[in-house]
């Protein structure tokens, strides 16, 4: 269904009803931009971390507007094995419905428009009928500003040019007297006549002030005035003649419109209320950046930190769930060779995976999955929720007997809530939205200052020594340097003691440094830095995930160097996969069933979680680590396609931005003997 404001109000019953009536939601969006300065490979650099992620995309991102946002709902019918769909597609734009009302700024990138348009975007239903929307603050400053208004009116004229204090007469400026006195003889015609109204000519704002408050002074009773607009936003002022009951009348029958139209104003901000409300799982695709913008544009603007942004995220969205997370992840890793939208869509519907059976719900549009209507956001939407049907109905094939129908309420799922895919970190693949984030050790990454004019090349050069390199710009005079073992590190410093052009630091170093300029007054303890504590609703993890954060504290795994990628049709065969990263933890390939005493676990009634039944599996092979060796850490895969507004189909990172030279290869993960099921790793 495509919803705009001309039909909006009408179909907000019918989206909330869907809402509520659905067993889980997917979303999409559409946006003007995705970067207002660094490129894209600049703004996802391979080692940030979270928090840096996050800092970049609120600064370079949030300026863009979601102008388009998909929204299918899906029930499963169990009378007939199959989900029913309902699939809406808003059009988004934040047009002022008063003068009072915020005037939005919002930029846009001449790529993403570009893209869009070539994809039939149809930018004049977002700008003509775009359904307008107000944040919470914005909200309650408006309706703060209508209650002032109705509390200053003595009961004549429009509240928002009444004079608190209409008692005695008011100080008209020379200039404007001939003006106010030719309106006050067109109102004493009018009492004196047959007429109802008269229409005054349209004039300033000042002096439509100065009429209020003059007749408001002058004739307290039996007058009624307003101020109308024109369909060319023209404002005059209407004039009538009216009793008592009739101007209280009409007061009244104002103010429910003023109310009606301030109601209009919050406008799509009403359906992200209603599905933060519902409390249900909402699916998405490579989804922080929608996230992000959905939360900026209608509910408040981000915070300035990770922590808080975490615990805004969990009260609006109690579980989230990205299929691009869970198709890089065990069990999924090693079937999935592509996770871009559109190719993920289509290896889900081949063995050993098996399409959904989904049906359009009745005066819903039905969507084609053969003929594909990419970045429309109601389809995005509508094959990302197909995606995660597939996936989670997989998961069942693990369980004896095994089950063709995962609920989106299943303890199985349970362990991707509430992790969002970070697009090109290395060794750190998700944002946890529910606790501590993962902390991989770097020991082998350097930081390296240098002058302006420096390329890609004299960073090859200066490490010559060292063998395989992998650089990282973060500026136009700094970078990371990741070696390929840990034990140059220190030579790599000794060698830069006397050094003049250019500076190296340990990544250890620059963390400090980094920490002590964001929080100068910060206690520093003997073994580091002290943590800020996690407000308590970020800090609650899931159930499923509890326990490993728990043992994990006990040792953190540090991370290998990156190896170079080998040329050799050989050594590219020998790796174990091209996407998602090394496996944290290691399991018996083997293992294919689940096997539980009584029956599944995962059947309606049981309290056996899925956490209780890993860690009766610890003491055999399940989620073991290694007795000797580190994982070696590989890059999540890019995905291929032209430069898009979507988050998921961003362009390769270059080594090369800009003036620098000479390009690294990207590494592919190294061959690995095991793989953990369902692991979606808590910390090292």
């Amino acid at each position: 269904m495509e919803v705009t404001r001309q039909n909006f109000k009408e179909s907000l019953n019918t989206v909330c009803s869907a809402i509520d009536e659905a067993d889980f939601l997917a979303i999409d969006g559409e946006f003007s931009g995705i970067s207002d300065g660094p490129s894209v490979s600049a703004l996802t650099n391979g080692l940030d971390t979270p928090e840096e992620r996050y800092e970049k995309l609120k600064k370079h991102s949030m300026d863009f507007l979601l102008f388009q946002f998909g929204l299918c709902t899906f029930r499963y019918d169990k009378s007939e094995s199959k989900y029913l769909t309902k699939s809406f597609n808003f059009y988004i734009f934040p047009k002022p419905f008063s003068r009072n009302s915020p005037d939005k700024k919002f930029i846009c990138q001449s790529s993403s428009i570009d893209f869009l348009a070539s994809q039939g975007f149809d930018f004049n239903k977002v700008f003509r009928h775009g359904i307008p929307y107000l944040n919470q603050e914005e909200e309650a400053q408006l309706r703060e500003q209508y209650e002032e208004r109705r509390n200053q009116s003595n009961g004549a004229g429009t509240p928002s040019f009444i004079s608190p204090s209409s008692k005695g007469p008011i100080n008209v400026p020379d200039e404007h007297k001939d003006f106010i006195n030719r309106v006050v003889e067109k109102v004493e015609a009018l009492l004196s006549n047959s007429e109802k109204t008269v229409d005054l000519d349209p004039c300033t704002g000042f002096q439509r002030k100065l009429i209020y408050q003059t007749l408001n002074w002058k004739y307290p009773k039996g007058l009624h005035v307003e101020t109308v607009e024109t369909e060319k936003k023209e404002r005059f002022i209407q004039i009538s003649k009216v009793d008592e009951e009739e101007r209280r009348r009409r007061e009244h029958a104002k103010q429910e419109k003023e109310q009606e139209e301030l109601n209009d104003a919050v406008g799509f901000s009403r359906v992200v209320h209603a599905m933060s409300k519902s409390g249900k799982l909402v699916v998405g695709h490579n989804m922080l950046l929608d996230v992000m913008h959905t939360i900026h544009q209608f509910y408040c603007p981000l915070p300035e930190d990770l922590t808080d942004f975490k615990e805004v995220t969990m009260c609006v969205f109690p579980r989230l769930l990205d299929t691009k997370l869970m198709a890089t992840t065990q069990p999924f890793k090693d079937l999935i060779t592509n996770t871009s939208l559109a190719e993920l869509e289509k290896q889900l519907k081949e063995s050993p995976f098996k399409p959904p059976t989904v049906q359009c719900s009745e005066g819903f549009q039905s969507y084609d999955t053969g003929t594909e209507q990419l970045h429309e956001a109601g389809y995005d939407a509508y094959i990302t929720g197909l995606c995660f049907i597939s996936m989670a109905n997989y998961l069942g094939s693990f369980l004896t007997p095994p089950k063709a129908h995962i609920s989106a309420k299943s303890k199985l799922i349970e362990p991707f809530y509430n992790k969002l895919f970070l697009m090109r970190i290395i060794d750190i693949p998700y944002l946890n939205l529910s606790g501590p984030d993962l902390q991989p050790k770097r020991d082998h990454v350097l930081y390296v200052t240098f002058p302006k004019e420096w390329k890609t090349s004299d960073l090859y050069q200066l490490f010559s020594a060292f063998g395989n390199i992998v650089v990282s710009w973060i500026d136009d005079t700094s970078a990371f340097v990741s070696l390929s073992q840990t034990d140059q590190v220190q030579i790599a410093m000794n060698t830069s003691e006397f050094a003049e052009s250019y500076r190296i630091q340990t990544y250890a170093e620059y963390v400090r440094a980094k920490q002590r300029d964001k929080n100068p007054g910060r206690r520093r303890l003997e073994d580091g830095w002290s943590e800020t504590p996690y407000c308590s609703a970020a800090a609650m993890t899931t159930a499923a995930y509890s326990y490993t954060h728990n043992r994990s504290l006990m040792g953190k795994r540090s991370i290998s160097p990156i190896q170079e990628e080998q040329s050799s049709e050989g050594d590219e065969a020998n790796s174990s996969s091209s996407s998602g990263w090394t496996h944290y933890s290691t399991v018996d390939k083997g293992f294919k069933k689940i096997k539980m005493d009584g029956g599944s676990a995962f059947e309606s009634g049981s309290t056996q979680t899925y956490a209780d039944i890993v860690e009766s599996k610890t003491s055999d092979s399940w989620f073991k680590q290694p007795a000797t060796g580190r994982p070696s850490m590989s890059p999540i895969q890019e995905e291929a396609g032209p430069e898009g507004v979507d988050e998921s189909e961003w362009p390769q990172p270059s080594a090369n931005p800009g003036k620098r030279t000479g390009k690294h290869k990207r590494r592919k993960s190294e061959e690995s003997t095991s793989s953990g099921l369902f692991d979606v790793p808590q910390v090292w």
